[in-house]
């Protein structure tokens, strides 16, 4: 089974939604992990409560990680850097390119929340089919 992680460089907000997302919809398909080069104290809890709007408590399995506190993976999603992305060893590397809600309304978090979703979906079907 391949292993993905979502980074951010603070892993407290789009990366702990797609780990959220990842273990859900990924289940039987990938690993789904999270982590960042730096963290804050908790999960963006804006984050928290807008993915328990679709029933997904985060604070529940998951807290802000460091790069180095999760295994090797195959697969490196970055979630939108505006500064310098976190690199990780893996075979595949894309970045989503979303940007970081922190600090905007609820619109703005179901946008990133709803978007990560369907890159989950999709991204599933692509390890599925064998396209990674």
């Amino acid at each position: 089974m391949k292993r993905v992680a979502f980074i951010c460089v603070h892993n407290s907000c789009r990366s702990q939604m797609a780990e959220a997302f990842g273990k859900i919809i990924g289940l039987n398909v990938f690993e789904s992990f999270s982590a960042g080069t730096e963290t804050k104290d908790q999960i963006n809890q804006d984050a928290v409560r807008i993915m328990k709007e679709v029933g997904i408590d985060m604070e529940l399995l998951q807290k802000p990680k460091l790069l180095g506190t999760i295994p090797t993976v195959d697969i490196v999603i970055t979630m939108g850097c505006n500064v310098s992305c976190p690199f990780l060893p893996c075979t595949h590397r894309e970045d989503w390119g979303l940007d970081d809600p922190s600090g905007k309304d609820d619109a703005e978090f179901r946008l990133v929340r709803n978007t990560i979703k369907a890159k989950i979906e999709e991204l599933a079907e692509r390890i599925k089919s064998g396209a990674l």
